[in-house]
């Protein structure tokens, strides 16, 4: 068995996270609420409830004592969670110190605006389909949770609205994606939005299709304009580009040796399966 696994009791009552309806009875699930729940943890777990439990249900009195001491004297919230991920050696030093960053990029946010950096990250870890769900649950209670915060709301639907575009995009569903970054434009005005609008429908439509739709509405010219410079520089960055060079690659190896470039596919493929399954899992 894994070393790793074998760190204290396990515990005969729960330690119960209060708003996450979750429970945990010993310290490698704690280890793994902590981890994968960063985005949404509350200072309010750092304090003698925690530290009595992993004392009396884990027997770890080591921990215990030196969580004691940062709650009583007031440590960092970040702090005091990276010292129970360190102990257990549960994770390796980069994920943990992943994790401390998340709690500090969350530190002082509400619960909308946590929820919201949870879902960003799914995004940053191409899995487009859980975000724009997760995005869609929040965005559909939205009323009722951005009640009596208008101005910040305004704002963070927007966002909210911006990034399941991106999602959208990453899925390659352009003319859903072009309705999100409309609708976050209309909300807030952003210009970034704007663009990616037009972006999406450019990748949606077919040239001439695209070409129409701008110019029936005058007073995207100026941005559209804007993103034909942008897609120009990318393109430029394309032609120097490893995955460019290696397509030219791949075309000499069709016409030298057509077994091993067939063979070569299977092997593309199936690398392209798998990242399928991430994007959509």
């Amino acid at each position: 068995m894994d070393a790793r696994l074998c760190v204290g009791n396990y515990g005969v009552h729960p330690f119960c996270f209060e708003g996450l309806n979750l429970k945990v009875y010993c310290v490698e699930e704690l280890c793994f609420c902590l981890k994968e729940n960063a985005y949404l943890l509350d200072t309010d777990i750092m304090g003698d409830r925690l530290v009595d439990w992993l004392r009396q249900e884990c027997g770890l009195e080591d921990l215990a004592g030196e969580l004691h001491r940062m709650v009583h004297r007031k440590g960092s919230f970040s702090a005091f969670v990276a010292c129970i991920l360190e102990y257990t050696g549960f994770y390796d030093a980069e994920t943990v110190q992943k994790a401390v960053q998340t709690l500090k990029q969350g530190a002082g946010l509400n619960v909308l605006e946590k929820r919201k950096l949870r879902i960003d990250s799914l995004v940053e870890q191409r899995k487009f389909l859980t975000a724009v769900r997760e995005y869609d649950v929040l965005l559909t209670g939205w009323d009722e949770a951005a009640k009596g915060n208008a101005q910040q709301g305004t704002g963070l639907y927007a966002a909210l609205l911006h990034n399941k575009g991106t999602a959208l995009a990453g899925l390659m569903k352009y003319e859903e994606a072009a309705e999100s970054f409309f609708a976050a434009y209309d909300a807030d005005g952003a210009q970034e939005s704007l663009l990616l609008f037009l972006a999406a429908k450019r990748m949606g439509l077919k040239d001439q299709d695209y070409i129409a739709f701008v110019a029936s509405v005058p007073e995207y010219s100026e941005n559209a304009l804007a993103l034909e410079k942008e897609v120009e520089k990318l393109n430029e960055q394309w032609e120097k580009e490893v995955d460019r060079l290696r397509l030219a690659e791949r075309a000499l190896l069709r016409e030298e040796d057509e077994r091993s470039y067939l063979d070569d596919n299977c092997r593309l493929l199936q690398v392209l399966k798998e990242d399928y399954r991430m994007i959509v899992g």
